[in-house]
């Protein structure tokens, strides 16, 4: 209900056995990388959005419940749509108390960002696994734009952030393929005069310039000898908005897979968002064999829209290199699932990323595929997975989520393709991003 983040709940252990094919139509949240650029743009517009389908996992909470702190008023509306009454660039208030991001690294950069360039001081605090994650990344160059930030050891939350009015634009050549970082620069940027750029070597995910256009901000892309610029100009004046957000492409793989890893099975999703930079996950699926349609591509506030359509299918084993990971960089603990169950050997590197998201995840991925009878071998930078050919794997195993939920839902996964119950230790992790994952499988399943 977008209410502050995640509580320490006790761990909610739950097991997950095989069953007949899953079949029908499902239903999964609104994009949750979206849902937040919509609800920080919306914020700083002058006058009411209205945003349908907004995610409603904890992640997006934690945005909102900041926004609120800084004097931005969100609520329900009678139709069940989101209403955002934008108080203007650079209006944000100085929040009483610390900023809670619960387990959201993009809650965290990318109100950072915005924050950066106002009047504001603000704590940002979160759960221990994003107090694990490494924020140097943003802190450096918002402070070359005049900010000024003390953080835990590391470069860690806790961390308390001294923005700048009026901040100085920059140009900063982004280091680490991150949409997260981008983002930050060109939220700051919207409260700086003059123009900030963002220079990146690989293309990241684009919903925040995407999403600027559409709030009437004057944005320029360019490519320019093998790199894309990305340019904001500032002290802009954000128009408000009617919204909708596309189901989440990220939310929907989970959901894929387990159709095309159990027999006889044959799902559907309508309204995905299948933004270009989103798709990597789904052409690494086409390459193994799997049998999956986009239908009906539309545009819908400003992002391409399709019908997803997954039929089980064998699959085959593909190798995955550094230069499509940015594409697909949230759906490899997923990946590594539909690899185990494919015929052959698969092969991912260029992943370091990976080390340092909510887990560990290829260290997560690794010992839990290897609990469940899976080949796999682990290097600094990837896995190694030989797959079953499509025959059940041993399962019987209780896997350590790690605060994860994106290890939490690909081990579900697993577990209806084992011959023993596969139990999660925690699914609570899972309501961060689709608190609704586990009542989806069964009702496929029923």
């Amino acid at each position: 209900m977008l209410e502050a983040g995640m509580k320490p709940f006790p761990a909610q252990p739950m097991s997950f056995s095989a069953s007949g094919p899953l079949k029908g139509a499902a239903e999964v949240p609104g994009d949750k990388s979206i849902s937040h650029r919509a609800l920080m743009l919306a914020a700083v517009a002058c006058g009411r959005s209205r945003i349908a389908g907004l995610s409603e996992a904890e992640d997006v909470a934690s945005t909102a419940a900041a926004l609120r702190a800084m004097g931005v008023k969100i609520e329900r509306a009678d139709d069940g749509a989101w209403e955002v009454h934008g108080v203007g660039t650079g209006a944000l208030l100085q929040p009483r108390s610390a900023l809670d991001m619960g387990n959201s690294g993009t809650s965290a950069r990318l109100l950072m960002g915005l924050i950066a360039s106002h009047p504001v001081t603000a704590t940002f605090t979160g759960d221990a696994s994003l107090s694990r994650r490494p924020m140097d990344r943003v802190i450096a160059p918002l402070q070359r734009l005049g900010a000024e930030a003390t953080a835990a050891p590391g470069g860690r939350l806790p961390l308390t952030l001294r923005g700048v009015c009026p901040a100085l634009p920059l140009t900063h050549r982004l280091t680490v393929a991150s949409a997260q970082v981008k983002s930050a620069l060109l939220l700051a940027g919207l409260n700086t005069p003059g123009i900030t750029t963002v220079i990146e070597e690989v293309p990241t995910r684009d919903h925040t310039e995407r999403m600027l256009q559409l709030f009437g901000a004057e944005v320029q892309v360019a490519d320019r000898n093998g790199t894309r610029e990305i340019s904001v100009r500032g002290e802009a004046d954000l128009r408000p908005q009617a919204l909708h957000i596309p189901a989440d492409p990220s939310a929907a793989a989970f959901l894929a897979v387990a159709a095309l890893i159990v027999p006889g099975s044959a799902i559907r999703i309508e309204g995905v968002g299948v933004n270009p930079m989103r798709m990597g996950f789904y052409d690494t699926l086409r390459e193994m064999g799997a049998d999956l349609h986009f239908s009906a591509q539309r545009m819908v506030s400003g992002e391409p829209v399709a019908d997803l359509e997954v039929r089980h299918a064998p699959l085959s084993a593909v190798s995955i290199d550094r230069a499509r990971a940015p594409a697909m960089i949230d759906e490899f603990p997923i990946f590594f699932i539909a690899a185990a169950f494919a015929e052959g050997e698969s092969r991912a590197t260029g992943l370091s990323e990976l080390r340092v998201k909510e887990s560990d995840r290829i260290a997560a991925m690794a010992a839990g595929l290897q609990a469940i009878g899976a080949e796999v071998a682990e290097s600094d930078d990837g896995l190694i997975i030989r797959g079953s050919g499509g025959a059940p794997l041993a399962g019987g195993a209780t896997i350590a989520s790690r605060l994860d939920h994106r290890i939490s839902m690909s081990f579900a996964v697993a577990g209806l393709r084992c011959a023993a119950p596969v139990t999660v230790d925690d699914m609570n992790p899972v309501s961060t991003s689709f608190p609704g994952f586990a009542a989806a499988l069964q009702g496929l399943a029923a």
